[in-house]
């Protein structure tokens, strides 16, 4: 059997869409399963929509996911170039032999005659009117130097028929299939053409891309064949939907590796869940390294219907990534993050990243965790009021002096002190330690969500700002 080669072959048209970085990955792992390579080829002939800086986001957004490639424009390899513009002349001389083995013709119609092949609802199907051309027109016109296309030859009648290792046995109509061209009148190929030729000559064993391509794969069979080549397995793979209605698409802007990096997702756990879309384990095993994710795949694990990506599960992801850090790891992460919060350098900075360390998914939620800090001031006292806590306003002002008096005995402001002192009021008191604690921390805070409870958040804002705004709450509840 010959070595496994997969391919991953995106147009640079501006940022790495997450369908396209699964499609990446996938062809990854399944290389990587079956001990094959992995190869990145730059499809760039769409000049068109070619968008500058957009190869350097491929290689970089690749490298940076650990999906890396065994060849590639930037590692070389033996089959190079892998990038399609670099290679022209290559295709003119594989279409013109397509010419002579029957499987593609030379097109010289103008543009007024193609847009005359439209039927009323703007459809365009071109009626093989050149290639009913004699062999002395076709020279001619080449010699006169008229533009042309090379057109694919489909047959008129007949079924083309194939195996895919996800979707079982496709059959497609030849009728279904326009004669799309192979090389454009610039000289540049078009994907259809320029694929064949390059997956055939690189040696790719399988093809995986979305099942937007099920319908194509024959008029790809019928150049394989024309040419006398193995045709490649093929492995489609469900769309990625945005909702039930709605795929995910680059075009509508949809996020990016790159956009969930900014936001603060632990890099792992984006390549983590995106294996997760359309692929299941046989376990019921959901965080996996990319080690783990290449031992666990397996082809009979793609389901065949879409899948929605939910941003949420992504989240809950990376928050069980951030749980497992090791300290070092964690606070490089989340330092750049610390640095755009209102309290950075006003804390100590370890106390800091403490608080919120077991109380974040992704990074970027730092800031809003923390930035209550300092943000103190009017609030509603009807926070006090809480019947899980076992606390009413009414509790809350008479037992709130008592609490300022207690810390404010205490010379040793850690958050195990705090702690024990107020755990021995509430005895003292008779009152539940819930109660307590829930009144002290609406008191120094204002609010009833916070990154840590009453006694660490206290131990951060030190001794004279704690008693500070206890006065404060105290004046509150007396109005």
């Amino acid at each position: 059997m010959a070595k496994v080669r997969t391919r991953f072959a995106p147009s640079p048209t501006g940022y790495l869409h997450i369908g396209g970085l699964r499609t990446a990955l996938y062809g990854y792992l399944y290389a990587k399963k079956h001990g094959g390579d992995f190869i990145l080829r730059i499809e760039d002939t769409d000049t068109a929509r070619y968008v500058d800086g957009s190869v350097q986001i491929i290689y970089d957004t690749l490298r940076d996911s650990g999906i890396m490639y065994d060849e590639g424009p930037d590692v070389g390899g033996n089959y190079g170039p892998y990038i399609q513009s670099e290679r022209k002349d290559l295709y003119l001389k594989y279409a013109k032999e397509l010419i002579e083995k029957g499987g593609a013709y030379y097109c010289f119609c103008d543009k007024e005659r193609i847009e005359s092949l439209k039927d009323e609802d703007g459809n365009l199907r071109y009626d093989k009117h050149c290639l009913k051309l004699k062999k002395e027109e076709i020279e001619k016109n080449l010699a006169e130097g008229r533009p042309y296309v090379i057109r694919q030859n489909i047959p008129e009648h007949g079924v083309g028929t194939y195996h895919d290792l996800v979707y079982g046995d496709i059959s497609v109509d030849y009728k279904d299939i326009e004669d799309g061209i192979l090389i454009k009148s610039d000289g540049m190929p078009t994907y259809n053409f320029a694929n064949v030729v390059d997956d055939h000559l690189m040696g790719i064993t399988h093809v995986i891309r979305g099942t937007e391509y099920l319908s194509s794969t024959p008029k790809y069979n019928l150049m394989y064949d024309a040419f006398g080549w193995e045709r490649p397995e093929y492995i489609h793979l469900p769309p990625i939907m945005k909702d039930a209605q709605h795929k995910l698409s680059k075009r509508n802007g949809d996020a990016s590796y790159e956009d969930f990096v900014k936001k603060g997702f632990v890099k792992e756990s984006i390549v983590n869940y995106i294996a997760l879309l359309g692929w299941s384990p046989k376990t019921n095993t959901e965080k996996m390294s990319l080690k783990e994710l290449t031992e666990n795949f397996s082809l009979d694990g793609i389901n065949k219907s879409p899948s929605i990506f939910d941003e949420t599960k992504m989240r809950w992801l990376s928050g069980e990534y951030i749980k497992e850090m090791d300290e070092q790891k964690f606070k490089e992460l989340a330092l750049p993050f610390l640095k755009a919060s209102k309290v950075y350098g006003k804390y100590d900075e370890d106390k800091l990243l403490s608080l919120v360390r077991t109380r974040i998914q992704i990074f970027s939620e730092i800031p809003e965790k923390l930035d209550f800090l300092e943000e103190f001031g009017e609030y509603d006292r009807a926070l006090f009021v809480n019947e899980k806590q076992k606390s009413s306003e009414e509790l809350a002002k008479n037992v709130l002096p008592k609490i300022k008096e207690r810390l404010e005995s205490i010379t040793d402001w850690t958050n195990a002190e705090l702690f024990a002192a107020l755990v021995g009021l509430s005895a003292e008191l008779e009152i539940k330690k819930q109660a307590v604690l829930w009144i002290s921390r609406i008191a120094i805070t204002g609010k009833s969500a916070t990154a840590g409870g009453a006694t660490e958040i206290a131990e951060l804002l030190g001794k004279e700002e704690t008693l500070k705004r206890i006065d404060f709450s105290i004046d509150l509840l007396g109005r």
